[in-house]
């Protein structure tokens, strides 16, 4: 029979209570295993029910995924995992380090400290096809698992204390739904415990998820993949906007906003030649004058062969950046760019199978949240 994850937790949940077994050893499961990397067996685990030890033998591994490779960029920052699943498929996570002692709040050093990021993925591939995109080239394969989802976390903690996760990586989150929304509330619940305000899901903008993301994930940061002002540029970049109308997909964020109370991130590459003039900065600034939204700037980070777009040059991105907050007051950052000699940057991971193993210390930079800008 096919095992299942034992971070799928509604599958573990429901056959403790069909066991008439109580669900609240399911956190205790997960403490143990997070808190002891080595634990292989179920019979490692104490204090539990001796019906929890034959149900866990017969139905769950403690993880359906392993961890293929470990690659570190040149600078130590980030550090690419290879994740094999249990249907031999591959998916990659990205863990990013940064000190947010670096950054400055009201003309002050910010406190805190060293923390890391984790840029997970949700599907295998990707159906919208976003031609910047080199996880798009991949097609669609299969949605991960509650448990596969989960498991990128478990994999990261046992290199790098992880904060923040980041729904950015391979696949289309909102196109999982209900697979991701239960992931989150593992990872914002006993043990990991990570704040839903150091969250954040990116979505290319699906309308009728988006309108029920609030009511199922409250506090939890969204972010858009707009990267166009205008639905034609989108379309010409992002095949899949065609069924996300901008005017209806601008009505729903003003909704999500209104009940969220929440600012809306704006992620936008910067294409040359293609959505970086002046008049796109304009286009931008203005759709989004009824918005409150923090714009992220993306250098376009090359593919390969597998794009004929280039970067934006540096004058180009501040001189849009310029725009968007002197003209029309809207905060707006430039990515740091991150683990691109590692193909871990944004719009990188396309599965690339690497046996290296480096987990060495990490030279750390300022997260682009702890910026005063």
């Amino acid at each position: 029979m096919a095992y299942k994850s034992v971070f799928d937790a509604s599958a573990v949940k429901s056959e403790f209570e069909n066991a008439g077994l109580n669900p609240n050893f399911v956190p205790v499961i997960w403490k143990h295993i997070l808190k002891n990397p080595s634990c292989r067996r179920w019979d490692e685990i104490p204090s539990l029910p001796s019906a929890a030890y034959s149900l866990l033998e017969s139905k769950f591994k403690i993880c359906t995924s392993t961890l293929h490779s470990a690659v570190n960029s040149s600078d130590q920052v980030t550090t690419k995992l290879i994740i094999k699943l249990k249907n031999g498929e591959f998916v990659e996570a990205v863990i990013m380090r940064y000190d947010s002692r670096l950054g400055i709040c009201d003309g002050k050093p910010r406190s805190g400290g060293p923390r890391s990021t984790l840029c997970v993925s949700s599907q295998v591939g990707c159906k919208m096809g976003c031609n910047f995109c080199a996880t798009g080239t991949m097609g669609f394969k299969n949605h991960l698992s509650t448990g596969e989802i989960v498991e990128q976390l478990v994999h990261a903690s046992r290199i790098s204390v992880i904060r923040n996760i980041v729904f950015m990586g391979m696949g289309e989150p909102l196109n999982n739904y209900s697979n991701v929304v239960e992931a989150i509330r593992v990872m914002t619940a006993p043990p990991f415990q990570l704040s839903p305000r150091k969250i954040t899901l990116s979505t290319v903008g699906i309308i009728h998820a988006i309108s029920k993301l609030h009511k199922d994930l409250p506090g939890i940061n969204l972010a858009v993949s707009l990267h166009a002002p205008l639905q034609e540029i989108r379309c010409q970049i992002m095949p899949a906007a065609r069924a996300f109308p901008l005017e209806k997909l601008m009505n729903t964020l003003r909704e999500y906003q209104t009940n969220s109370q929440q600012k809306i991130f704006i992620e936008y590459i910067m294409l040359d030649g293609v959505n970086d003039e002046e008049q796109h900065a304009h286009q931008l600034g203005k759709l989004l004058e009824n918005l409150e939204s923090v714009i992220n700037l993306i250098p376009f980070n090359p593919i390969g062969s597998l794009s004929s777009y280039k970067t934006s040059i540096d004058m180009k991105v501040t001189k849009f950046q310029k725009i968007l907050r002197g003209t029309y007051n809207i905060r707006t950052t430039v990515r740091k760019q991150m683990g691109q000699d590692i193909s871990g940057a944004c719009g990188q991971l396309v599965v690339n199978l690497a046996d290296k193993i480096s987990l060495n210390s990490a030279n750390l930079l300022p997260d682009i949240e702890d910026l005063r800008i």
